[in-house]
């Protein structure tokens, strides 16, 4: 599928009736990973693609599964279960990659399943809970729950999921790709 293609299922297409007013706002590509719902804001979203064969990197962090060649460029791939200490899962056919560019950065996350596009208005954003010692631990990810009908999505920030402390290897694999 290509950009355009992908966009355009997205809802990401350029409206001419919309007058520059951005129509992403407030759109989230919901997945699975474990037992619960994310989102991810919509404009992250480059593609969505199905599995492919990953290269392993020795010595990196195990949520880093290796690498992927899309079209020439060389992306990191992330394990979103590995990555909020979920565990290992195997993939299965529902199994895909949610290719996401943060700060000029393009990286596929495993996800276990999509799920749907969902419009969530900012009033129904709540910050999340404070719960125990560790919550800042627990939430790092987390910067939201959207409320949609009867459930919650969990929202995630883009930007600590791939830029924290202990995500160097990011930053290391993505040089790679720009030499």
């Amino acid at each position: 599928m290509s950009m355009e293609e992908t966009k355009k299922a997205l809802g990401q297409q350029e409206d001419e009736d919309s007058g520059g007013i951005d129509t992403q706002k407030g759109k989230y590509m919901t997945f699975k990973s474990g037992p619960e719902y994310y989102g991810l804001g919509i404009q992250y979203v480059q593609q969505i693609i199905k599995s492919q064969v990953i290269t392993k990197i020795p010595e990196t962090e195990d949520y880093i599964k290796g690498l992927i060649n899309l079209r020439g460029r060389i992306i990191p791939v992330v394990d979103v279960r590995v990555r909020f200490r979920q565990g290992e899962s195997e993939y299965n056919d529902k199994t895909c990659f949610l290719v996401i560019t943060v700060k000029d950065t393009t990286v596929a996350l495993i996800v276990e399943q999509i799920a749907e596009v969902v419009e969530i208005k900012e009033e129904n954003i709540l910050p999340p809970p404070k719960i125990g010692k560790g919550d800042r631990e627990h939430n790092k990810y987390v910067y939201g729950i959207g409320k949609v009908g009867n459930s919650v999505k969990l929202l995630l920030d883009p930007e600590k999921l791939l830029y924290d402390e202990d995500s160097m290897d990011i930053e290391q694999i993505k040089r790679m790709d720009e030499e």
